[in-house]
């Protein structure tokens, strides 16, 4: 009997080797882990970490497990609690075709068991190629537009494959044990776009990240599950979750070609659809010559989608709701010509003037001529001219990336307060070696701040 597509994932997930890896992949995973450590440490900004936190450390009382940026937890506490981190402030990796996010459902389980075990760098990174490959190629076989039709969130249906298998490949499983092992993570998919607007979102990333590594603990155990969960008739990922999916897409040219390259990094705060918007505003921006006061008016056009989802904030409550919303966005690059997460401080979003300005002067329509992450921004001025940019794909997509210095400098800007200088270069040049290190255990001490807060993660 021939393999199935659940099968010939694992047998791909289980056999890998760094050696197989190309060179330009190995550098993608890479930039992936540094810039999933940058958006960790910037999330212990996020407003609802500390909830999360309060979660974490109420799933176990153990504390063998660290949280990057300081403090331990339990091996689970510690999954859950580093993967809302990296999703915290909304500036983590996106894969485009499927919008699921991947390092924070990848990335904390395979940092815990790697900590744990004593895994060297070059295990780490194979694990995280797998991880990061299993993750997007689940997902490309899903059909994404009949996917997202029923309403149905990437990161948490298709992050506990790709957690499980960077665990899975970590531990040394066989081809048997990975597919068991995705049979219990397909058993725990689930997150919807009902939650679109609330941070529930970004807990489906966290939940995915300890779904998988329940999964391939659990597997381990020799517990019994399907071997073919994502085309099964009955119930199947495919057949339950779309309409049978594109399963010959899930593995096409495996090992050859690796979708996880066309995972989008993001150096900008705020949703992976407005980064097309964010792109054009800057350019528009460098091209105006002139100060807010001059502006009577920006226009902003999104495609359909981002216009439902991010034109509708107008007027927005707090730091989240600001992170969604276009017209904040687009006015405070016009006003501060940055954006960072200072642009998402409460002194900045609640002040008057620029409530004022994003809500009366910034417009922002839906142009059925753009798709997907296209952006075309204008600067109206108060005399009549106008200076515009459209953006055909965002800075950090495929099509446009951004360079592995680009991570370096986002990971340098967001971990100060947390890591000493020297522990920022220390990590920088462990993450560029890699697969030169004899242990993970020294990058994973190195996010910790030298006087340690076990008791106080956050």
């Amino acid at each position: 009997m021939s393999e199935n597509t659940t099968q010939k994932l694992a047998g791909f997930a289980a056999s890998l080797t760094l050696e197989q890896i190309p060179a330009k992949t190995q550098q993608a995973c890479k930039a992936l882990l540094l810039d999933a450590l940058a958006c960790a440490l910037a999330g212990h900004q996020g407003e609802e970490t500390r909830e999360l936190e309060a979660l974490a450390s109420a799933l176990a009382q153990s504390k063998e497990s660290s949280i990057v940026g300081g403090g331990h937890l339990s091996l689970a506490g510690a999954t859950l609690l580093n993967g809302y981190l990296i999703t915290a402030v909304t500036m983590c990796d996106t894969h485009r075709s499927t919008l699921s996010h991947i390092a924070p459902e990848v990335v904390p389980p395979l940092l815990a068991i790697a900590e744990r075990d004593d895994a060297s760098g070059a295990d780490l990174l194979t694990a995280l190629a797998v991880g990061c490959e299993v993750t997007t190629r689940v997902g490309i076989g899903l059909d994404y537009p009949v996917f997202r039709k029923r309403g149905w969130h990437g990161p948490g249906v298709v992050g506990p494959f790709g957690a499980a298998a960077a665990v899975g490949r970590l531990r040394g499983f066989d081809a048997e044990t990975m597919a068991r092992a995705f049979g219990l993570a397909g058993s725990q998919s689930a997150g919807t776009f009902a939650a679109w607007g609330t941070p529930t979102v970004k807990f489906h990333q966290c939940r995915g990240a300890l779904s998988g590594l329940m999964a391939a603990l659990l597997a381990e155990q020799g517990f019994v599950a399907t071997k073919e969960f994502l085309t099964a008739p009955d119930g199947g990922l495919y057949n339950t979750y779309s309409n049978g999916g594109k399963p010959d897409a899930a593995v096409a040219d495996l090992g050859k070609r690796w979708e996880l390259e066309q995972i989008a990094l993001r150096l900008w705060p705020s949703a992976s659809l407005v980064q097309g918007l964010i792109t054009a505003m800057f350019g528009a921006v460098k091209k105006f010559d002139g100060t807010a006061k001059d502006v009577a008016k920006v226009r902003i056009a999104l495609p359909q989608t981002p216009f439902d989802m991010h034109g509708i904030f107008a007027t927005y409550k707090a730091k989240f709701e600001a992170l969604l919303s276009a017209h904040y966005i687009a006015a405070v690059i016009l006003h501060d010509r940055a954006l960072t997460l200072s642009q998402f401080e409460p002194a900045r979003y609640d002040d008057p003037a620029l409530r004022r300005f994003a809500a009366e002067r910034v417009e922002v329509v839906a142009d059925p001529s753009l798709s997907e992450a296209q952006a075309v921004a204008e600067i109206v001025t108060a005399n009549g001219r106008t200076v515009s940019e459209r953006c055909e794909y965002p800075l950090g997509a495929p099509e446009n990336p951004v360079s592995y210095a680009d991570i370096e400098a986002k990971f340098r800007t967001y971990a100060p307060g947390r890591l000493s200088a020297a522990q920022v270069e220390a990590t920088l040049q462990a993450v560029a070696r890699l697969e030169e290190l004899p242990s993970a255990r020294t990058l994973i001490a190195g996010l910790q701040p030298a006087i340690r807060r076990d008791a106080q993660v956050a």
